[in-house]
């Protein structure tokens, strides 16, 4: 089985020649301090060889309690923010049917996510939604504390409990949490909940391939063991051993440094597959909030074509030219649709007759790279064979890695995340939470002033 594979003709012939080269020795030493883990955030690493490590065992237990709540829910509400729920929404979304949440044919627990936003409406909504359902919630925080996802899991476990019964929902709820500590695993122990251990040493970002994605994965009905096994392959073929000129990763992040440092400050993540859009999302918060400290790093956007062609395509094809693109191509689309003769033609379109959908897709994203590259655009091409499991743990080891090295690259440490913490001190400040009794006092103050 081939990999996903890496152009980057398009965006290093905007670079002075030999550009990519010269950084072979700074990827290689970043790829070596990452496995020797002498890098900023060495205590972060436990992601660098977790396809490798997952047992047959594990991916056993994870199924196991996934079919349980298959067999007994008819939706799952997967609670988690940022990294503990944009990795499971990113491959769920991906190979979920696109009109599954209406199909809703029993074959498969319907997926919600929440605990990422606050919206007061969303939750009403939800809730509104499952009275009179058989639901179970996957509580995904390793503190168990996170306020979006505290909230929510509260509101669920007290609705849950007054539909099951405290008993029945005893067996419905998992928790995804700290080994030891925290407010999730003392509850979990007190209530008698299943759970897994979301590992120290993985920030929440680089945390798909642990129970914080399995288990929802799973949950939706997907093969788990496929989608480590294209991680594990991908981990192979970026090894550090692997020549520079063949190691995707080292590619990827040695040609986007070099466009970072010629003046390309945003990169565009773009599909041409309405299911690959949370997996932008996805990218979006692994690398912003592993590169953007200290004043640096590449601001990463995402859009998706052609729908966003009719919008943000303009300022892409002539805005100001501070971006780069990186095209996720889908090769072979699952279906197959052709486009019909209309004997009245009266919109033209008789010349793709017979023509599969997917050909008028593919013309269009090969004629979008070259607008855009003849537009002063370079264009990075990760192309993906099939859009099934395998693929998609190629595809998430690939950015994982990708990231570790161009952090490195980029001289900041990828595995952390000090300006997450800024606006949660503010908010609890303004809500009065017992002990920021100083900080409160100080930016109410700080309000009255500027009114």
């Amino acid at each position: 089985m081939k990999n996903i594979s890496l152009d980057i003709t398009k965006a290093s012939c905007f670079l002075a020649e030999g550009t990519v080269a010269a950084f072979e020795p700074k990827v290689k030493a970043a790829q070596e301090a990452l496995e020797n883990g002498t890098c900023p955030g060495n205590d972060f690493l436990g992601w660098l060889h977790l396809p490798s490590s997952i047992t047959p065992a594990f991916l056993a237990e994870i199924q196991a309690c996934a079919d349980t709540l298959r067999q007994n829910c008819e939706v799952v509400v997967v609670a988690g923010i940022g990294g503990s729920y944009l990795g499971a929404r990113a491959v769920i979304e991906a190979l979920s049917n696109s009109f599954g949440w209406l199909i809703q044919d029993g074959k498969n627990p319907t997926i919600l996510f929440a605990g990422n936003n606050i919206g007061e409406d969303y939750l009403f909504e939800m809730t509104e939604y499952l009275k009179g359902k058989k639901f179970g919630v996957i509580n995904i925080s390793k503190s168990g504390t996170t306020t979006e996802t505290a909230l929510t899991f509260r509101l669920l476990k007290k609705q849950c409990e007054a539909q099951r019964g405290k008993e029945e929902a005893k067996k419905v709820i998992v928790a995804v949490t700290d080994a030891k500590r925290g407010a999730a695993r003392t509850c979990a122990d007190k209530e008698g909940y299943k759970s897994f251990i979301i590992p120290d040493n993985v920030g929440g970002r680089f945390s798909v391939l642990t129970p914080v994605g399995l288990l929802p994965i799973a949950c939706a009905g997907f093969d788990i063991k496929a989608l480590v096994e294209g991680a594990q392959d991908m981990e192979k073929a970026c090894g550090k051993d692997v020549p520079f000129a063949e190691n995707l990763a080292a590619q990827y992040a040695a040609v986007r440094n070099g466009l970072y440092q010629s003046g390309k400050k945003i990169e565009i993540m773009v599909n041409y597959q309405p299911k690959l859009h949370f997996v932008s999302e996805w990218w979006k918060q692994l690398y912003g909030e592993s590169e953007g400290k200290d004043k640096k790093g590449i601001f990463p956007a995402s859009v998706d074509f052609t729908t966003d062609l009719h919008s943000m395509g303009q300022w892409i094809q002539d805005g100001e030219r501070t971006i780069f693109e990186t095209v996720i191509s889908i090769e072979e689309p699952e279906k197959k649709l052709l486009f019909p003769n209309d004997e009245e033609n009266l919109d033209g379109l008789n010349f793709l007759a017979g023509k599969r959908v997917d050909e008028v897709n593919k013309m269009a994203e090969l004629g979008t790279r070259l607008a855009h590259v003849d537009g002063g655009v370079p264009n990075i091409r990760i192309s993906v064979p099939k859009l099934n499991e395998y693929y998609i743990g190629q595809l998430i080891y690939f950015f994982e890695i990708g990231c570790g090295i161009s952090g490195n690259v980029l001289g900041v440490n990828p595995f952390n995340q000090p300006g997450v913490e800024a606006y949660k001190k503010n908010m609890f400040a303004l809500l009065d939470k017992p002990g920021y009794e100083a900080d409160s006092k100080a930016i109410k103050e700080r309000l009255a002033k500027e009114k």
